[in-house]
């Protein structure tokens, strides 16, 4: 199928979706010694659309589907995490097979909006994804002590933890400190920070027994990576501008080690020594590169691996 024909099939037979996600070739579970590297694309659904510099880079969806297409057939690519829109234009594409595929739960915290931090689970629940045939679910959790919303985004994350755990399904978490900068979320990318958010982290839910992490590259990794026995895999963010890598804040969540392409594969190669660091989640910085070329952005990732 081509992407112009998603329209079409989408209008006249919905129900090729769910053909799709039972037909689809499912990859055995990595094993102990295994590093993942997954293409995020959930941005577009907390209307974070920005990349390198462009507010609305991701808001042309067909071009958003034709890098990650161009992304999921790179060597050494494992797989991709996304809302459900973008997973089933996938499937429909018929990319996702020998693929893992990772559901985005909560994406209601849209990014600059006064609820933020009331993160609702608008997307993906345990359920839905393990009735997509789906390996797993992720879920962002930014903890704002000012911010009484935290409470309901904890409490809802950790279902969804151990709702995954029932299924037999990984629970990707996302943890930050957060807290309002000008009236923003913004994250809070300090050692100290990152190590407070990934205890919490890891205590959510009835068991941990199928829980990783998704964590940002900071200063000082090794003590953060130190604070769990969890495995680890790391944040992908933009190429292009911010802060990140040398602590200070990010955006809404979406955000990662950030700088020049050089400081950002610096800052994952360095982390990727650490024994708890399993692998690479990497979103716009990979799909958006300031040069255009998808494919090397990804191989220069891969190779890091």
């Amino acid at each position: 199928m081509r992407i112009s024909d998603l329209t079409g099939v989408r209008a006249a037979r919905p129900g090729a979706i769910a053909e799709a996600a039972a037909a689809r070739v499912r990859r055995p579970p990595p094993d102990a010694g295994a590093r993942l590297m997954i293409i995020a694309a959930d941005h577009p659904a907390r209307g974070a659309l920005g990349a390198g510099g462009d507010p609305v880079a991701m808001a042309d969806r067909a071009g958003l589907l034709d890098r990650l297409c161009a992304a999921l057939e790179r060597p050494g690519v494992d797989g991709v995490l996304g809302t459900p829109d973008v997973l089933e234009d996938l499937l429909l594409l018929g990319v996702l097979d020998d693929r893992i595929a990772i559901g985005s739960m909560n994406r209601g915290g849209l990014a600059g909006t006064s609820f933020e931090i009331d993160d609702r689970f608008t997307a993906y629940d345990a359920d839905a994804i393990a009735a997509a045939r789906l390996d797993g679910g992720k879920m962002l959790l930014r903890i704002d002590d000012a911010d009484p919303a935290t409470a309901r985004t904890l409490e809802a994350c950790a279902h969804a933890v151990s709702g995954l755990a029932g299924h037999g399904l990984m629970a990707m978490v996302e943890p930050f400190v957060a807290h309002r900068i000008d009236g923003r979320a913004r994250n809070l990318l300090t050692p100290e920070a990152m190590i407070r958010a990934v205890s919490v982290a890891s205590g959510l839910g009835a068991t941990s027994a199928y829980t990783w992490l998704k964590l940002p590259v900071v200063p000082d990794m090794e003590r953060v990576v130190a604070a769990t026995t969890l495995p680890v895999l790391l944040l992908g963010g933009d190429f292009a501008g911010g802060t990140g890598a040398t602590g200070g804040t990010g955006a809404t969540g979406e955000t990662g080690a950030t700088g020049g392409t050089g400081a950002v594969l610096d800052g994952w190669r360095h982390a990727l020594r650490l024994p708890g660091v399993k692998g690479l989640v990497a979103g716009r910085s990979l799909l958006y590169p300031p040069d255009g070329d998808v494919r090397s952005a990804v191989d220069a990732a891969v190779a890091l691996l």
